[in-house]
């Protein structure tokens, strides 16, 4: 077992998100990784996906 790089998680969190990580990803992420390395991704993607609508919601109102 090797300890997922960071591009790893990124590409998990990104493909857990939008819904086409596979069960054998998603497994494999449980066994080999770091709970906490996936929860920061998680996070941080969520906070950069809520910004990016409150950007873009500001801009097509014209706020």
């Amino acid at each position: 077992m090797s300890k997922p790089t960071i591009t790893q998680v990124i590409r998990s969190v990104l493909a857990a998100a939008i819904g086409i990580q596979s069960d054998a990803n998603r497994q494999s992420d449980l066994k080999e990784g770091h709970l906490s390395a996936y929860l920061i991704g998680g996070v941080i993607f969520t906070v950069l996906f809520v910004i990016g609508l409150v950007f873009l919601v500001s801009a097509i109102l014209g706020n």
